[in-house]
């Protein structure tokens, strides 16, 4: 029998030996008196309360277990993503952290413009995973120490919708797709996959490519050594407004220390990328567009 039978069988047996005991006694020690009908009222009231109290502490109980079910569930899904992000951002020779960084940046512009709830929370999702279909790129591609040809930038460009596409198998995760399908559209409309402009591009996408072009600027990547903090403040002022939404720039720029703070919140220091195959530093002559990185 299963436990819900169970339950109800037992909850069907109580209530009848009750309402077949308690009427038959109150009839015996009642019988003939006028009030009868009334004490076999409030007899019905009473086990109606008492039940109901009863019912009301199990379903306490069990939404209290189902809520601690279903918080494991998700804080296991997220591990399973940072173990993810993390292997992911270490095979595209970035500092090993850089997803968690600007997602914790993203997560903090996004509030400042007043995003709360499931919102806040796909965005932080779509963040951190803002890269996932760069998994599906070859190694040649992804960690080239140069600048990539035509071909190979046509083959990069399919991330984004190879990101969506792997998102969208996911039940939890089909909210969370703005950020790895459109980090790349430009506020002029130049920007793929999509050829989005303004605010036809998501919010989210539009707060979180800022974050992105900053980070990638001003940390080494396999491709290019860090930018100086000046050089890149100065770019995203002259993007804004072509590459970047130039509302959300201003924010960034003026709430910077803030957002550098909780991208320096986080308990491993970020490391500066080596060419692992030859144990070389970085080429200081590579350039990139920010657009690409």
């Amino acid at each position: 029998m299963s436990p819900q039978l169970r339950t109800a069988s037992i909850y069907v047996l109580l209530s009848a030996f009750w309402i077949w005991g308690t009427d038959k006694s109150l009839n015996i020690l009642l019988q003939g008196r006028a009030d009868l009908p009334l004490v076999l009222c409030l007899n019905g009231l009473v086990f109606v309360l008492i039940t109901g109290v009863l019912l009301h502490r199990k379903i306490v109980g069990d939404l209290r277990r189902l809520h601690t079910t279903r918080q494991r569930l998700s804080d296991g899904n997220e591990q399973a993503m940072r173990v993810l992000v993390s292997a992911m951002d270490l095979r595209h020779r970035e500092t090993s952290d850089h997803s968690e960084r600007v997602t914790r940046m993203a997560v903090g512009m996004a509030t400042r413009v007043g995003m709360r709830g499931d919102a806040l929370r796909n965005l932080a999702r779509g963040a951190l995973l803002h890269d996932i279909g760069k998994l599906a790129l070859p190694d040649a591609i992804l960690i080239k120490p140069g600048k990539l040809d035509e071909q190979e930038m046509a083959v990069m460009r399919q991330h984004p919708t190879i990101g969506r596409d792997l998102l969208q198998r996911v039940e939890f995760l089909r909210e969370a797709t703005d950020i790895p399908y459109c980090h790349h559209e430009r506020w002029d409309g130049h920007g793929y996959p999509q050829g989005l402009r303004g605010e036809a591009i998501p919010l989210a996408a539009r707060i979180f490519s800022v974050v992105d072009v900053w980070d990638a600027l001003i940390s080494p990547r396999v491709y290019k050594q860090a930018w100086p903090e000046p050089e890149v403040t100065n770019y995203l002022r002259e993007v804004a407004g072509s590459q970047l939404d130039p509302q959300l720039v201003s924010l960034f720029l003026d709430h910077l220390a803030e957002f550098k703070a909780l991208a320096s919140a986080m308990a491993a220091p970020a490391r500066h990328v080596t060419d692992q195959r030859e144990g070389l530093p970085l080429n200081p002559a590579v350039e990139v567009s920010a657009m690409e990185c």
